[in-house]
């Protein structure tokens, strides 16, 4: 059964209350340096990003937000650790919302002023929690980064925040280890009615990084639990929001862009599969229309599974058939099968 949440608007984009599950992800260029930010968040965009976050360790980066937002369509999100008066800043600059820890922006009369500034403002606070950024009084009980400790500290962080009259309020509570993160975010889920913010952290590079991501995510989401995700990866940004919209979609949360469903190959492959399936991928990359596409390199499961495609192709020797909803419109040689397909595509 889902978990209820209330509803939480960055930008304009909600989060929460049974809406639809939203793909973020976080630039790494140097947020002061406009054009390369900028010209990344229209990268993401393209790639069907819903939210982007941004670092802003320093003046120069907060004071780069106007020009940024000024370029951009998708909401922009202040990414804030350990300055209460950066938080101040992004909030005058025009943040769609601040991420910060609580715990480490400072004294409660420092944050009550960013609580008071948000509030003004109208957006919304992601209480961060990250196993490696534990209350010290909290670790020393618990003796290790657990998910109840993780849990505790969001809910102490809640507690504060709400007693400041602020409710506009996200929470995540990551971790590097799958199974505590699961933990937290379940645990947490029957204790607050707040929209969550689901993420693996320090996943990794891009194969480990997707594996612990699309089990920890995954498995959560499968449960009802989670309202927007982000892929943490070593790699390019918008590698994140490819994964994170490929879990949404094998779990049926997400009706956007191209499913490719193509064969593992084998012996029996007659057609360069691998390199079809690739370039396919790579020219489909911006089509947020839902289409489901099928690669099958021989006629053992080939011709039933590209029937079951909008668009698809089976693979013979040197040649190959393509499907368009179930039936064959058209036979070709391997060397145009790439070419065919696409065109294809483009009309559909």
């Amino acid at each position: 059964m889902a978990q209820h949440t209330k509803t939480v608007y960055i930008g304009k984009v909600p989060v929460g209350g049974g809406n639809p599950i939203t793909v973020q992800s976080m630039t790494n260029t140097k947020t002061s340096e406009t054009k390369a930010t900028v010209k990344q968040i229209l990268e993401l965009e393209r790639g069907g990003c819903d939210i982007v976050r941004v670092a802003v360790p320093d003046e120069y980066a907060a004071r780069s937000l106007p020009e940024i937002k000024k370029e951009v369509s998708v909401p922009v999100v202040a990414d804030i650790h350990f300055d209460y008066r950066l938080a101040l800043l992004v909030v005058e600059m025009g943040a769609d919302s601040l991420r910060i820890n609580p715990g480490n922006i400072g004294s409660l009369d420092r944050l009550e002023q960013v609580v008071k500034a948000a509030k003004r403002k109208g957006i919304p606070i992601r209480i961060g929690v990250n196993a490696g950024s534990l209350e010290r009084d909290i670790l020393e009980r618990y003796k290790t980064p657990s998910a109840d400790a993780m849990v505790e500290s969001a809910l102490r962080n809640v507690i504060t925040l709400e007693r400041l009259g602020f409710y506009d309020i996200k929470i995540s509570l990551k971790s590097s280890d799958v199974k505590t993160t699961i933990r937290a975010y379940r645990t947490i889920a029957d204790k607050t009615e707040y929209p969550l913010h689901l993420g693996v952290t320090e996943a990794g590079t891009f194969v480990s990084g997707t594996v612990k991501s699309a089990v920890g995510i995954g498995s959560l989401l499968a449960e009802g639990v989670g309202d927007t995700i982000r892929v943490s990866l070593t790699d390019h940004p918008l590698r994140e929001v490819e994964v994170g919209k490929e879990i949404l979609r094998c779990l049926g949360l997400c009706k956007k862009g191209v499913e490719i469903v193509s064969c593992p190959t084998c012996g029996r492959c007659e057609v360069d599969i691998i390199e079809l399936a690739k370039r396919v991928k790579d020219a489909a990359r911006e089509i947020h229309k839902p289409i489901k596409i099928a690669i099958m390199g021989c006629a053992v499961n080939g011709p039933g599974e590209a029937r079951e495609a909008d668009i698809g192709i089976a693979g013979g020797k040197g040649k190959g058939i393509i499907f368009k909803n179930g039936k064959i419109i058209k036979r070709v040689e391997e060397q145009k099968l790439l070419d065919a397909l696409l065109e294809e595509i483009d009309k559909y």
